[in-house]
């Protein structure tokens, strides 16, 4: 089973994640951001990736560090549990529609860590009151921080594009399932391939 747990440790955050690339789709977090809290239990779901963890940090600098954190973390799960990236079909895309959005997610785990995101966000943090109340928000424009942390440590390259839309938050979700159905065929296992590595070098590194 392709598992892996990582942790990042700073005086900003403390982190750490156990993924099953593998899994069913549950995800169990301490998550102190609802918005983000969503978008990774969707992650999880539509990947069929399972996730669990606690993520802390510096709420009352940013959220900025958090969410960019997380994303090195889950990036680093990742590049452990695919290895040599033996056996994998490497790329994978995906075109998820959601109401008035369509958005466009492509990736390749081929060792270069690159970030293509064209999200067509506000900028307008995300409000949102809690059970108990509360307001609570999410940063939008932190939105490609995750992906850039994410792609930093997965070793991949990841094309998000929002092709038509109205709502960040359908946008925002949109790429996230987007990113999970492309990331959960590249890293699927190709039958054909055995235990090649897919890559004319013979290597991904």
């Amino acid at each position: 089973m392709r598992i892996a747990e990582c942790a990042r440790k700073t005086a900003e955050t403390d982190i750490m994640l156990q993924l099953n690339i593998d899994g069913s789709g549950n995800c169990d977090l301490e998550c102190p951001i609802g918005f983000f809290n969503h978008m990774l239990h969707a992650f999880c779901k539509h990947g069929l990736f399972d996730l669990t963890g606690t993520l802390k940090g510096d709420l009352d600098v940013d959220q900025h560090h958090l969410i960019e954190d997380t994303g090195i973390v889950l990036g680093s799960a990742f590049a452990q549990a695919l290895g040599s990236c033996a056996g994998i079909y490497r790329a994978g895309f995906c075109l998820y529609p959601m109401d008035e959005t369509l958005c466009r997610a492509a990736v390749d785990f081929g060792g270069r860590s690159f970030l293509v995101c064209n999200a067509d966000l506000s900028g307008v943090p995300l409000v949102s009151v809690g059970a108990d109340g509360k307001e609570t928000s999410f940063q939008t424009d932190c939105f490609e921080d995750f992906w850039q942390g994410f792609v930093s440590t997965a070793k991949c390259t990841l094309h998000l594009d929002t092709l038509r839309g109205r709502s960040d938050h359908h946008k925002m979700e949109a790429l996230f399932k987007a990113a999970s159905r492309a990331v959960r065929d590249a890293v699927a296992i190709d039958e054909r391939r055995g235990t090649e590595v897919p890559s004319t070098k013979g290597v991904i590194v």
